[in-house]
């Protein structure tokens, strides 16, 4: 059971936690919460992209308001019928037809009132609703965490495993990627020196 006009403010709804196109999911997830020992306090369905959406159902007319006057009218008289029948059984059964024809004929007479001050406005009945073109579910900073593992594991989702990076030193000869060399071991590599530039050169023809 809902209960409407509520005074919730912006900052009472919390953060997202799983986000659906229609309302029956966010209904059924918000329960898997509640079953997840979350307070049902803390959780929220938000509806983002309100319209309102008037949806036609019929052509209204003298004979459509008889008809809904005609039935409107019989549930009253039944109504009427059964309070008699509990306060007086003993009454007449002609005062209980009577009841409900007299319960009939004003029930036919405020819908021709009704259509006869409609009709300058609109020639159709209509019911309106209220949809959104998504519904999140929130929950407040407190229950955060458990709530987000709980919809992971709803929809399947695991923690992926934090890339490793080798950095053990070379193989059999061969760079593994990933793998620097230290900048200490340039200290231990002794430039080669060409000797044969400081020897002395000998003339074969000098004695």
């Amino acid at each position: 059971m809902s209960m409407m006009g509520a005074n919730i403010g912006k900052n009472d709804i919390g953060e997202t936690v799983a986000s659906f196109p229609e309302y029956e999911a966010a209904q059924k997830a918000a329960s898997q919460l509640i079953e997840a020992d979350i307070p049902p306090r803390d959780i929220a369905i938000v509806g983002n992209g309100l319209r309102s959406v008037e949806r036609i159902t019929g052509r209204l007319g003298y004979l459509t308001a008889a008809r809904g006057g005609l039935i409107n009218g019989l549930m009253l008289g039944i109504g009427a019928w059964a309070i008699q029948a509990i306060v007086n059984p003993e009454i007449p059964g002609a005062v209980y037809f009577a009841t409900l024809f007299i319960c009939m004929t004003i029930g036919m007479a405020l819908s021709f009132m009704s259509y006869f001050i409609m009709r300058r406005r609109r020639a159709f009945a209509s019911v309106m609703a209220v949809v959104a073109d998504h519904y999140d579910v929130t929950v407040k900073m407190t229950s955060i965490h458990k709530a987000r593992q709980i919809m992971n594991e709803a929809r399947g989702m695991r923690p992926r495993a934090p890339k490793v990076i080798d950095n053990s030193p070379p193989k059999y000869g061969e760079r593994l990627p990933g793998y620097r060399q230290p900048a200490s071991s340039a200290a231990h590599e002794v430039p080669s020196h060409d000797n044969t530039a400081n020897r002395p050169t000998t003339d074969p023809h000098t004695s």
